[in-house]
């Protein structure tokens, strides 16, 4: 199979779909792969690697949609990109639909394949494409969210770890998943106490078991999260619901609660948010401030630490990519249950419950439309 890897053109978005490496094993799996100029510069790789490693070095996004089978990219395709969709054609990307209509609308009029990394799922229900830049983004909240709390940027002048004789910062993790936890793991490690919030009593027992002594897991339901709110200096929103657009667990009125200069991170933002006063924002802008608390909405935040970002998405994403390559994409969805999950719209039909529900759309049978 022609197989094309776009540079990303999202602001700050440093990241590529696969690394050299990478194109090495698709090439010796017998396919061949065009890459946009300039592709990996942001992650730390050359044209040069790309050619040593076997690939075409394409200097327009044009040529590449015209061109290949399949394309692959790291974030959704933007407006621009919409005319250069081919009907048939392969886009194997994070697309997060339910937060999207317009992105939607334009992906089923163009007859493409849509298959989404992030509702790839396997059959435990970890999504094995999202696991890798959840991991990244939960680490990196604590990292964005202790600058935010600088007085320097309007926070509350807050050492999340104290230090002697001084009581350490609070932070509350809502969602106690792969985002959640990585938060959780780097906000303890720098000595805050930490809560974290879920609904799953199974996952909060695992998690009373293997966190820090300054973790404290707690069952998530309003009257929790608005008396941790009170007193919290940073609150990250780590909700998932895989495909689906995240429920609103902070609402405007409970920002009332909230101590000005308090941050809040929405690495949910990419599902819409689990925040009521969350909007995306970009390593650009990053932040906004609603009722004195700093918001910080960042749709691509693994994109700032590319070079670890893409090692660990190709890791993830290879192994799926050389059977959707070897084998076409219809037998690899009716092989694959995990790729079947991560079919969201082929030729103008949704087949992901979840994004048909968010906008109202029908949503269709996969064995129906691939026979």
């Amino acid at each position: 199979m022609l197989v094309g890897i776009l540079k990303e053109i999202k602001t700050k978005e440093n990241r590529v779909a696969m690394t050299p490496a990478g194109v090495e094993q698709m090439i010796a799996g017998g396919h061949t792969l065009n890459v946009e100029t300039t592709a990996g510069e942001g992650s730390g790789f050359s044209d040069q690697d790309y050619i040593s490693a076997g690939a075409t070095i394409i200097p327009t996004p044009a040529e590449i949609y015209q061109k290949c089978d399949m394309v692959m990219k790291v974030k959704e395709p933007l407006p621009v990109e919409y005319p250069m969709i081919r009907k048939g054609q392969i886009i194997f990307t994070y697309f997060h639909f339910a937060a999207a209509e317009e992105l939607t609308l334009a992906i089923k009029d163009s007859g493409c394949i849509a298959i989404a990394y992030e509702t790839v799922e396997k059959a435990n229900g970890t999504l094995p494409l999202l696991t890798p830049m959840s991991e990244v983004a939960g680490r990196m909240a604590i990292h964005e969210g202790s600058k935010y709390l600088e007085k320097t940027y309007g926070g509350k002048g807050i050492l999340l770890g104290g230090v002697p004789g001084v009581e350490p910062g609070l932070v509350v993790v809502i969602g106690g998943g792969v985002v959640g936890t990585n938060a959780a793991k780097m906000a303890c490690g720098l000595g805050a106490r930490v809560y974290m919030l879920d609904t799953d009593l199974e996952r909060l027992r695992y998690l009373s078991d293997v966190m820090p002594s300054n973790c404290f897991p707690l069952m998530s339901n309003p009257a929790t999260l608005r008396k941790l709110l009170k007193k919290a200096d940073l609150v990250v929103g780590a909700v998932l619901i895989a495909g689906a657009m995240a429920p609103k667990l902070i609402t405007r009125e409970m920002l009332g609660l909230m101590i000005k200069g308090s941050v809040i991170v929405d690495v949910a933002i990419d599902q819409g948010g689990c925040v009521e006063t969350a909007k995306p924002t970009t390593h650009d802008d990053p932040i906004y401030v609603v009722d004195g608390i700093i918001h910080y909405c960042v749709a691509n935040m693994p994109g700032a630490v590319s070079m670890t970002s893409t090692v660990a998405l190709t890791n993830a994403t290879l192994p799926y990519a050389l059977e959707i390559a070897g084998k076409g994409y219809k037998k690899a969805i009716l092989d694959n249950e995990e790729i079947a999950k991560g079919l969201n719209i082929i030729d103008g039909k949704v087949v992901y419950p979840g994004v048909a529900q968010a906008f109202g759309l029908e949503c269709h049978s996969i064995e129906g439309l691939l026979g």
